[in-house]
């Protein structure tokens, strides 16, 4: 069987899975976040914490409640790594330094899960465990209820309430990420994957010396950090290292858990706004745009130029031969149009259109399917952009799912699409004109370029995936790169929010001959459309001077 053969099955095999769980977890969704019954574990935490679930909170309010959760998250990850060398359980690590330590806590808070350390050589059981896993669970819940606010801002009317913050993250987290990652822990230690607290352990000789390895509980923190689209590794080499990443099998599964909750989010909303078709459309959208990044990333790569390339079956440098071209760049796509940021192979490597294509997915702003919550609002937000063009050329007021979008929402809508690339463009800018951010560049020229360029549009996209050609573990690096994910993360959140009170303050409007039908192929052509071309329109430049040159010039 041919790679390429064998790289159509598996994204065959993944779409059916994916098609098979769509429906039964997207129902499950919505009615987890439309319940009124609270479990006695939840009862629990809201008493621990002195919330009260039943509550309704205006933007405002939901909004603090983000903030404030967030807030605590980061300083609370922060101080635990200082005190690692303290901590039992550290495997003798010393404590994380202060600006890597800000770097790893706004990061994993954020959901980018950007690393500028070793894993398995800086953070003990402790810290991974108790912080960090503890981060991929709760960071994947805040972006799960912001889009359920902004769901509920669609659905609901005359009221301008969001829902209870509190509830929606609890609910998120014990009745949809956990019981899920529970099984998914257990296919990958079936699979291969380790799953102990054992300590540093010498496995034999190395090049002349001792070579050494730590075990951890991986498997379950591998299962989160897909399923969340987090992205964080135990070891610094990801999803490229056996013990994380055993085999073909686990590598598909992994896959599948990364797209599994932001495709099935869509049947979530159609379900919530009371129209199964509105979600079909979004649903379409991300598909097309997904397959048709997959099948642009396997054509370069597969793309024999040179007797190196016709022996090795394709681009076969920095991937991992137990998975091949066809799974690395399967992996790599949905990975990067994800806010997973985890990696099976080595992005540097890749082709220049190769590596385009993964910087490329980040800057469409990770919307299809995106992270698990923000994907959604971010399509959510780009199908709002959709119906203002469309309104603007047949001279109507536009509207979407019975709400007009008037001046108001659109200053909201055009806020979040500009907020990212300002972030990308600004420090990437600075970082070049700079003298001392350029020494940590292991290439000059486009390559070199497009490392500086790949970090930024990690950070600010909440990404977390890296070129890995850039020595990022500097001061400089560290505190930019953690101020981008922080920025990136939350004050998209301010606008998402603030469109989401506007539209649930509304009275519906009735659907008359002149509505924009927006659950047709037709509006998913214009949303696909609209996409591309503000992402191109915006990044262009950019990308010209990176990827773009370096794969004309090869």
């Amino acid at each position: 069987m041919s790679s390429q053969i064998a790289g159509v099955l598996q994204l065959t095999v993944l779409i059916a899975a994916l098609g098979l769980a769509y429906r039964p977890l997207g129902d499950y969704m919505a009615k987890v976040y439309s319940s009124e019954k609270n479990y006695a574990p939840e009862k629990w935490i809201y008493k621990a914490i002195g919330a009260n679930p039943a509550a309704e909170m205006r933007w405002p309010a939901y909004l603090r409640g983000v903030l404030a959760f967030s807030a605590v998250s980061v300083l609370f990850l922060y101080l635990m790594q200082r005190v690692q060398g303290s901590l039992p359980g550290s495997l003798g690590f010393s404590s994380i330094d202060p600006d890597q330590a800000f770097n790893t806590a706004a990061s994993f808070v954020a959901n980018t899960n950007w690393q500028s350390y070793y894993g398995e050589q800086a953070m003990g059981h402790v810290v991974q465990t108790g912080g960090l896993a503890v981060q991929n669970f709760v960071s994947a819940a805040v972006g799960m209820a912001v889009a359920v606010a902004l769901v509920r801002g669609f659905a609901r009317s005359r009221s301008g309430e969001l829902g209870n913050f509190w509830a929606d993250l609890v609910r998120g987290t014990v009745r949809i990420l956990l019981p899920i990652s529970v099984i998914g822990a257990i296919v990958l230690v079936a699979c291969g994957a380790i799953q102990n607290f054992s300590g540093i352990h010498q496995v034999g000789q190395f090049m002349g010396g001792t070579q050494e390895w730590n075990g951890g509980a991986v498997a379950s923190q591998e299962a989160i950090k897909e399923l969340g689209t987090n992205g964080g590794g135990y070891f610094n080499a990801n999803s490229a290292h056996p013990f994380e990443n055993p085999n073909p099998l686990s590598n598909l599964f992994e896959i599948f858990l990364i797209l599994l909750i932001p495709f099935a989010l869509t049947r979530t909303f159609g379900r919530m706004v009371g129209s199964l078709k509105q979600g079909y459309a979004i649903l379409g959208t991300m598909a097309v745009i997904w397959v048709g990044f997959v099948a642009l990333m396997m054509w370069t790569e597969f793309a024999h130029r040179g007797p190196a390339f016709e022996i090795a079956g394709g681009a076969m440098e920095g991937k991992e031969t137990r998975f091949g071209i066809a799974g690395s760049s399967l992996f790599a796509v949905s990975t990067t149009l994800t806010s997973t940021g985890a990696v099976n192979s080595f992005h540097s490597s890749y082709t220049g259109f190769g590596g385009g294509i993964t910087m490329l997915g980040m800057q469409l702003g990770e919307i299809a399917p995106g992270g698990v919550g923000s994907g959604l609002y971010g399509m959510l937000i780009m199908a709002i952009i959709a119906v203002f063009i469309a309104g603007l050329m047949v001279g109507r007021t536009p509207e979407y799912l019975g709400k007009k979008i008037g001046t108001r929402q659109i200053k909201f809508a055009a806020c979040y699409i500009l907020i990212t690339p300002a972030l990308v463009l600004g420090f990437t800018a600075v970082a070049m004109a700079l003298p001392t951010p350029g020494n940590s560049m292991t290439n000059t020229g486009a390559h070199g370029f497009s490392e500086i360029l790949y970090a930024y549009t990690s950070g600010a996209n909440n990404n977390g995936s890296a070129f890995a050609g850039l020595n990022a573990d500097t001061q400089w690096f560290n505190t930019t790169i953690g101020i981008a994910m922080l920025l990136g993360r939350f004050l998209p959140m301010v606008f998402v929010l603030a469109l989401a009170g506007s539209l649930a303050e509304q009275k519906p409007v009735p659907e008359t001959a002149g509505t924009l039908r927006t659950d047709k192929p037709l509006y998913v052509g214009l949303l696909v459309g609209t996409i591309l071309i503000i992402t191109g329109l915006t990044y262009f430049p950019a990308l010209a001077l990176g990827p773009l040159a370096e794969g004309l010039a090869s």
